[in-house]
């Protein structure tokens, strides 16, 4: 595969527990289909209840085709708004993958903390139900589901015990 950027070919190397493409002189990163969802993961496990889905909310949705090619289809890439963040990443709309820049991957776990502890104070009821039913109906396995649920849980968890810390005394000392 060749980098869209430099056009020198890719090597390989295990980035958060994945094996991706990389290249040695930009330092740009290839992540397959569900590969930069894994990293993600393995990276901060708080966040895996937080899914990356680039093409979630079409109503907010900015694309635009951009000057690099596909490592993998070599077609060319589209450039997408990561969220509501700022962050580009460049998107192919045939195999899925998605070619970030230097640095592209640090930025959005920090836009992905960010927007967790949002989501946690203000729609944790709501993302709760929702990671409770997406254990039955997907779109990952049943396992990632399971645990997807488990971590907002655990986060609402420690948000709760930040908020209340009286009232979490109180708890820990009822008996068992």
């Amino acid at each position: 595969m060749i980098c869209p950027v430099c056009k020198i070919n890719l090597d390989r190397t295990v980035f958060y527990g994945v094996e991706v493409d990389y290249c040695p002189k930009c330092l740009g990163f290839w992540f397959e289909e569900n590969e930069l969802r894994l990293a993600k993961d393995y990276k901060d496990r708080s966040l895996r209840w937080l899914d990356i889905d680039l093409w979630k909310n079409e109503e907010k949705f900015k694309i635009s085709s951009g000057q690099k090619l596909c490592p993998s289809c070599r077609l060319p890439l589209y450039e997408v708004n990561y969220g509501n963040s700022k962050i580009k990443v460049d998107l192919c709309n045939i195999c899925n993958g998605i070619w970030l820049d230097r640095g592209e991957f640090k930025r959005i776990i920090k836009y992905l903390k960010q927007k967790a502890d949002w989501e946690i104070f203000n729609n944790h009821l709501k993302n709760l139900r929702e990671e409770f039913w997406e254990i039955f109906s997907g779109p990952e396995s049943l396992k990632d589901e399971v645990l997807d649920f488990l971590a907002i849980l655990k986060v609402l968890n420690y948000k709760f015990v930040v908020q209340h810390p009286n009232i979490a005394k109180l708890i820990a000392g009822l008996p068992k």
